[in-house]
């Protein structure tokens, strides 16, 4: 069935942030068309600027950047240690990967041998400021085609069976999917009648800059106390957490309350002589009970909350934006294979559950309580341990993330290593048209002859490369996940089963 006429938009996004502009990139890479609708009449805030603004990018991240050509230009704009608004942990001198719980892992003490799937070679780390990052995903999305509205807000929609019409100000513009990257308190989430689920928050977080009477009397660093934790970059920024059950969040800082909260924090009779920048959050851990309702898609905050302990918010929402584009792409294309969509939910909800579990159990060790101190004693000498060190590593850079995409391959389900073929080119460059791949280190006949059925899907590529890991053949999906890996030479059958599982019959109809 064709789609209808009246319809301009394969997809309207509600919510210019990362999330939602990064999967516009994806989208228009696929050809579908799209409107981003964002409610904020500028994308400038000084809390996206340095240093509240700072962002940590996960292995997966930084993989998904650099199979879209993003990779360089964030580096060019990334936080080095030595900027002047770095975070204090940048400027050690020693090198930290990560935090649990403020407790650091350091480079030096990670083994990466334990990850066989993974090439040999530095893991790289990239930090950079919102509003960098929010640039050079709209900077990209309208390069490519998308359509951007500011100061429009999604009111209301209503649903039909080839379409969403969604009303915003003073307007009703139709889409044929409507995705809310809409943030925690998702307007989409609630019209769609999508559950949200989860634990209530302990605390109150705050996040500061102040002009104090006596910079001095407070050591730098991050600290826990009988009542809370604080961390502290002088002379006067602040990110404190106060056990009150998330009391004072949402409520407009005011200075007399946020001298009284660092006082108690601290523990020290410090004077705050002026507010400049407040914001406050919480530990609160929601996560939507589905992502989809018929033509209505979550992502990013909208599907998910959890505080920002360890920065893992924004990973796990372009994760998302990554792997629903492609799917969603082929959904609107009239190519995709049944159920394919319906792999969004089975595959990012698990994520997104243990990112939650794994800020719940951040909180479970900041509690200002003895058993708490005693059991952060003990998570700090593993950590201190190699084989510690490397665990945690592993979790907090996604270094362990794999889709169960049922029995095959240890490769399955995970990122596709970064091979480097002969001439100097890398799988991720191979990556950057939004197709799959279909790797052939044999360069047989008949697997570019299979390819060739679904060469409007699927790239062929018969090269060999410096390590193979010992493999083979290696299909790739569009968002770099290995669907199919093999170490035998005979398997010709098997890989063309696998193709149609993801990509669909060769001979499908397409609706563009």
């Amino acid at each position: 069935m064709q789609p209808s006429h009246t319809i301009p938009y394969d997809v309207i996004i509600a919510g210019a942030g990362p999330v939602g502009l990064f999967l516009a990139c994806e989208l228009r890479l696929a050809g579908c068309s799209v409107l981003v609708l964002e409610k904020a009449q500028a994308p400038h805030s000084p809390l996206k600027s340095l240093p509240f603004g700072l962002r940590g990018l996960s292995v997966p991240t930084i993989e998904s950047l650099d199979r879209r050509g993003l990779l360089d230009d964030l580096k060019a704009r990334a936080v080095s240690r030595d900027a002047p608004a770095a975070a204090h942990w940048m400027q050690q001198q020693r090198r930290p990967g990560g935090h649990f719980a403020g407790i650091q892992f350091f480079h030096d003490q990670i083994d990466s041998t334990q990850w066989p799937y993974r090439l040999p070679g530095p893991i790289g780390s990239v930090a950079a400021d919102m509003t960098s990052i929010e640039s050079i995903f709209a900077i990209r999305a309208e390069a490519l085609g998308a359509e951007i509205r500011r100061g429009c807000s999604v009111e209301a929609f209503t649903q039909s069976i080839d379409g969403v019409a969604v009303e915003v100000t003073g307007a009703t513009v139709n889409g044929r999917w409507l995705v809310g990257c809409d943030g925690g308190r998702s307007g989409v989430r609630k019209a769609a009648g999508i559950g949200f689920t989860g634990t209530e928050p302990e605390f109150t977080g705050y996040s500061v800059q102040v002009e104090l009477s006596d910079p001095s009397a407070l050591r730098p660093g991050r600290h826990y106390t009988p009542s809370g934790m604080y961390t502290f970059a002088a002379p006067g920024t602040f990110a404190m957490v106060d056990f009150d059950g998330g009391a004072a969040h949402r409520t407009e800082p005011q200075h007399d309350h946020i001298e009284a909260v660092l006082r108690k924090v601290s523990g020290i009779d410090v004077k705050v002589t002026a507010l400049l920048l407040a914001t406050t959050w919480t530990d609160r851990a929601y996560q939507a009970t589905g992502y989809r309702e018929g033509r209505v898609l979550l992502a990013g905050d909208a599907a998910h909350v959890h505080s920002p302990l360890g920065g893992q918010g924004l990973n796990l929402g372009l994760g998302d934006a990554m792997n629903l584009g492609w799917k969603l792409a082929a959904t609107i294309r009239g190519d995709a294979p049944a159920l394919l969509l319906d792999s969004y939910l089975a595959e990012r909800h698990p994520v997104g559950a243990k990112v939650l579990d794994w800020s719940r159990a951040q909180v479970a060790l900041m509690r200002p309580s003895r058993s708490s101190r005693a059991l952060e004693a003990i998570v700090r000498d593993l950590i201190d341990t190699r084989d510690g060190a490397t665990y945690f590593a592993e979790r907090v850079w996604g270094v362990s993330l794999r889709y169960d995409l049922g029995a095959g391959h240890p490769l399955v389900g995970r990122s596709a290593p970064d091979f480097k073929f002969a001439g100097g080119t890398r799988l991720s460059e191979r990556l950057r048209t939004g197709k799959g791949l279909l790797l052939d280190f044999e360069a047989r006949a008949s697997l570019q002859a299979l390819a060739s059925r679904w060469g409007d899907r699927v790239n062929y590529l018969a090269k060999d490369v410096k390590d193979r890991l010992g493999l083979t053949t290696l299909l790739v999906r569009p968002d770099g996940v290995v669907a199919w890996a093999s170490e035998d030479a005979s398997d010709s059958e098997e890989i063309s089963q696998v193709t149609a599982r993801w990509f669909g019959e060769p001979d499908a109809l397409t609706l563009r």
